[in-house]
């Protein structure tokens, strides 16, 4: 018999990949979503609307699925209405984060600065500490529902905690911190730490590939969710350049951004690398795009996707609100100081 899938959350970029890839493997694929319908949806995937606060509408539509894949669930409230479904779905998987881990420093990125960054292992595996406070920020709140998820009796559930997610469909694609310096011609870019930074990249793709092997070996389990490759900062950014055919010097300097000078999305003081061992020892799980490949399709869509708004009036900033409001990447182009700091 055919099985069946719920994604809640499912016209963001996690769900639309996840569908796609269960729709291929015969799977009868329902997304629910609040009213925003995707035309990226694939045309044999089935779409609903409901209020995720509305518990009885969310049970409703999940009881019976042999999967319902969270990609939106943020606090322990959620992880309540998830608990719900104990003894009604044949698997669940959450979309946590791997910001979750508590450096060996007692930081976290939540409260991160320069001066005080989180000291984490390399890598890091699932069995590492997470914050574990009362703070009402994104790390803490996701750490508590996965607790919260792991204790509840008799609730086949798998967290997955990507890192830097990218892929189409992106509201915050961090390349586009590259890519925008292609299309503007730029020649230099230049990066702080030496650019050397190191925050795991995840591939909707693979985090998609992950949620098909967790749908059909259901258990209770926590998997870290990123690529294979750990680059650098300086490697992501020659990654785009090459992809793109595009010359550019990287310049780098040691220590801290000077003023914005020499921050990006993955400039972090420490790396953040998370090992995907458990993934491969417990459900067979490997990558279906390498960062290069899932970068081809990055470029792809999120070109084709400014053009597009150009034609419409729209600037980029436009078009990606979120990059800007929850990344700053009002500030990833200082062109002026770099082009001073080159000489």
């Amino acid at each position: 018999m055919t099985k069946t899938a719920l994604i809640i959350g499912g016209t963001g970029q996690i769900g639309l990949a996840a569908a796609a890839r269960l729709a291929t493997s015969d799977w009868a694929v329902t997304v629910a979503h609040r009213g925003q319908h995707s035309p990226a949806l694939s045309a044999d995937v089935r779409s609903i609307r409901f209020d995720r606060a509305d518990t009885a509408a969310l049970h409703a539509a999940a009881r019976g699925n042999d999967l319902v894949l969270d990609t939106v669930a943020y606090d322990t409230g959620h992880a309540d209405q998830l608990a719900g479904l104990a003894g009604d779905v044949g698997s669940l998987v959450v979309i946590s984060t791997g910001s979750v881990y508590l450096g060996r420093n007692g930081s976290y990125l939540d409260v991160a600065t320069d001066e005080v960054f989180p000291d984490f292992p390399v890598p890091l595996t699932e069995a590492d500490p997470t914050v574990d406070n009362a703070e009402q920020s994104y790390s803490p709140l996701k750490a508590a529902m996965e607790r919260r998820l792991l204790a509840a009796a008799d609730l086949p559930v798998s967290i997955l905690r990507p890192g830097a997610i990218h892929g189409p469909n992106s509201p915050a694609l961090r390349e586009w911190f590259f890519i925008k310096r292609v299309l503007d011609g730029r020649r230099r870019v230049v990066h702080a730490y030496d650019g050397a930074s190191r925050f795991a990249t995840s591939a909707t793709a693979n985090i998609a590939e992950l949620v098909s092997r967790c749908a059909e070996q259901p258990g209770r389990r926590v998997l870290n969710a990123v690529d294979d490759e750990a680059l650098t900062v300086a490697e992501i950014g020659r990654a785009v350049f090459d992809a793109m055919g595009h010359e550019a010097e990287i310049l780098c300097f040691a220590g801290p951004p000077r003023d914005g000078l020499g921050s990006s999305p993955w400039g972090l003081a420490n790396p953040i690398v998370l090992s995907m061992a458990a993934a491969r020892e417990q459900l067979g799980y490997a990558p279906v795009v390498s960062y290069a490949e899932g970068l081809a399709d990055d470029i792809r869509w999120v070109t084709d996707a400014v053009a597009a708004a150009e034609r419409r009036g729209e600037s980029w900033q436009q078009l990606f609100p979120s990059i800007v409001t929850r990344y700053g990447a009002g500030g990833w182009f200082p062109y002026a100081a770099e082009d001073a700091y080159a000489g």
